[in-house]
């Protein structure tokens, strides 16, 4: 594994204020939050989430900057809504969740995220996509062409090993899910592989500042605003 197994961390956070500018709607039956760009493109984000799901504000705010800055985002409803409450309390098993029964494992969402993504280069019309978060597995020939995570989990070092595009991957300092040796060990892989790759380290910042950071605090404030700004600087290089 280059990340370690999911924990409370992935659950807790900060709810941020915003009106979202997107819309829901159903595609290949699955109910997916879209947000376009002012000007029509044929580049387009697949927008993974983390297990708050695709009805968090912040994710949806996430998505209209993304869309502001000229992609179409799809995002996706990866858990047939059964996401996970923000800051739920200790007692909280979450790996009873992603095991379920019916559980959230990728056997379950893969499913989701390619009959999504087959929706927007078909009948959507988009010809380039990138994806952000659960995309490094989709880093493939025919699938997208471009990824960016933030904080990674579930990740498998042969799926590291294995893409076929751009990678960039925003990390926190501290981080029990991708800690310094994990990361390491993604640089080691990526060297190998030879595509394109970039990881930036943010001080100050767990695991989940790209998403669900505190940001009335100046430096993690910085931090969540610079990660994505290199997300967007990495689809604008190779998007």
């Amino acid at each position: 594994m280059t990340s370690n197994a999911p924990a409370a961390c992935c659950t807790i956070g900060v709810k941020h204020e915003g009106e979202a500018k997107g819309r829901f709607q159903q595609i290949a039956d699955v109910e997916v939050y879209i947000s376009s760009p002012q000007r029509a493109t044929k580049r387009a984000i697949l927008l993974l989430t983390d297990v708050i799901g695709h009805r968090f504000i912040n994710a949806q705010l996430i998505a209209d900057q993304l869309a502001a800055n000229g992609y179409l985002v799809v995002m996706p409803d990866l858990f047939h809504g059964d996401p996970v409450l923000l800051n739920r309390p200790a007692s909280f098993d979450l790996m009873s969740w992603l095991k379920g029964p019916p559980g959230h494992l990728p056997s379950r969402v893969e499913p989701v995220v390619h009959a999504v993504l087959k929706e927007m280069k078909s009948n959507m019309g988009c010809e380039r996509v990138g994806a952000a978060k659960y995309a490094v597995r989709l880093l493939q020939p025919g699938l997208c062409d471009v990824a960016y995570v933030a904080h990674p989990s579930f990740v498998d070092a042969e799926e590291l090993a294995a893409i076929k595009g751009p990678l960039s991957i925003a990390a926190a300092e501290t981080d029990s899910i991708f800690p310094a040796s994990k990361r390491h060990e993604s640089e080691d892989i990526l060297i190998k592989v030879g595509q394109p790759y970039q990881i930036n380290l943010f001080g100050g910042v767990e695991h989940g500042f790209a998403v669900r950071a505190d940001i009335t605090k100046p430096t993690i404030r910085f931090a969540k605003e610079s990660a994505f700004l290199q997300a967007v600087a990495w689809f604008g290089q190779y998007l």
